[in-house]
């Protein structure tokens, strides 16, 4: 009797084990959604610490050029004593955020605490909101 009463109790630990273990390990909602989607609702975003430190966006310009297509002017002051270089690229997206049109990345050169003003224009008329990216040069 004290058998059957200890591998009852031994069969119930390894079942309750067995069924907590299978739920761990079923779906699960997204942990830190809405933390790390800057892009989705920033006009300007800064890819990485050292960009963060040294380069800044002093004014965005947006127009729609005369067939409808969107054009965006980002002021981009280099804040450091030295040259940099980055990289940037611009990502339209349409009225429910997403991506119409995405351009490859372009390298630009800041002279020290210097500001330079960077056009880009969409390739066609769906874009009504943009994001611009900006990365150090690998």
């Amino acid at each position: 009797m004290k058998t059957n009463t200890l591998l009852l109790t031994a069969c119930l630990v390894a079942v309750t084990g067995l069924m907590t273990t299978g739920c761990r390990f079923g779906a699960r909602t997204p942990v830190n959604a809405g933390r790390y989607d800057v892009e989705n609702h920033e006009p300007f975003v800064l890819l990485g610490s050292r960009v963060q430190r040294s380069v800044t966006c002093s004014g965005l310009t947006k127009r729609t050029t005369p067939d409808g297509r969107l054009e965006v002017v980002a002021n981009l002051r280099n804040r450091e004593a030295y040259r940099l270089e980055v990289q940037l690229n611009c990502e339209f997206k349409d009225g429910g955020g997403r991506v119409v049109d995405s351009g490859p990345f372009r390298s630009l050169v800041l002279s020290p605490l210097a500001q330079e003003a960077v056009a880009f224009t969409a390739m066609n008329d769906s874009a009504k909101k943009f994001t611009i990216r900006v990365r150090e040069v690998q």
